[in-house]
Formats: structure tokens, C-alpha cells, sequence
């Protein structure tokens, strides 16, 4: 079983799937640990990324999907803001769980903006929900419940 837990940066992937991944025994990925230097660099210097810089990232993305399947499953945190990119995701899977993590652009930048050390500014949350193309399938969440009511939901909703 593989699941994906997707929305845009700051909506709290990376602290769901980490807490999803122990609860099911699951290995946890996080997507932004495969991005090649040169995405990384420009994410840093606050550009978005294009279709073709997410190109590679995505099939490698996809291709490792593929392989952990195989092996038991995973739990991978990945913002996946188009629906292409989330049929690149998808691809060749058996038995793929989407859940979306939703929240205010207001309650999200509140969040960026207490962060430190992550490559990808507050600044960059704008041009991210411009880019969403909200998914009408998978469990969709309200990121205003905590951590521990959005983990139950997604266990109960599997």
C-alpha cells in the first residue's frame, strides 16, 4: 500500500506522514529528500519550479513508488500540486491513497513564517496555491484538527 499526503508547503506533510508512517508501520519518504541540487538552489533563491524541472524528480518519484510497493509500502510526504503530477505519482501503482491536506493560505503562511531552516520561503506560498489544482478523489483533511484527530481519520477513512 502506498499513500501520498499532498497540499502545498506548510500544511503540515511531513508531520502527518511522519505520525501516519509509526502508526501503521510504514515506511515514511519525504519528497523534497529527492529533488536534485539544481531545484533545491533555485527553490532557494525563491523561483518556483517548472513542469520541466519536476520532470526527473517526478519519474524518479514515481519509479521509487513503484519499488517500495513491491516491498511492503510507504508513506511518501510530497506536495504534488497538479493533477499530472499526481497521475506520475500514480502510475503502475496497485493500491495508491491520497490524502489531501487542506488549509487557509492565511493559517499556512502563519506557519511558514515560524520555520526555520527549510529551503522554501513563505514568499513562494503564493505562486504554490496559485498552482493547486485541488484533487476531487482521496481523503481530504481540514489541517485546523491536530495531528492526533488527523491521523484517526486517515486510519479510519483507509
Amino acid at each position: 500500500m502506498i499513500i501520498q499526503v499532498i497540499g502545498v508547503s506548510g500544511c503540515g506533510k511531513t508531520t502527518i506522514a511522519q505520525k501516519l508512517s509509526r502508526a501503521l508501520g510504514i515506511p515514511y519518504y519525504d519528497a523534497d529528500d529527492f529533488h536534485p541540487q539544481e531545484n533545491i538552489d533555485k527553490m532557494s533563491n525563491g523561483e518556483p519550479l517548472n513542469d520541466n524541472d519536476r520532470a526527473p524528480w517526478l519519474q524518479a518519484l514515481s519509479n521509487n513508488l513503484q519499488q517500495w510497493e513491491k516491498e511492503g509500502g510507504a508513506i511518501l510526504a510530497c506536495s504534488a500540486l497538479k493533477e499530472k503530477y499526481r497521475q506520475v505519482l500514480g502510475q503502475n501503482l496497485e493500491q495508491c491513497h491520497w490524502v489531501f491536506l487542506n488549509g487557509s493560505y492565511e493559517l499556512i503562511l502563519g506557519r511558514m513564517n515560524k520555520r526555520k531552516d527549510h529551503y522554501m520561503s513563505g514568499e513562494m506560498l503564493r505562486s504554490q496555491f496559485e498552482a493547486l489544482e485541488v484533487p476531487a478523489y482521496g481523503i481530504h483533511i481540514d489541517i485546523q484538527k491536530s495531528p492526533e484527530e488527523i491521523i484517526a481519520t486517515i486510519k479510519s477513512s483507509l
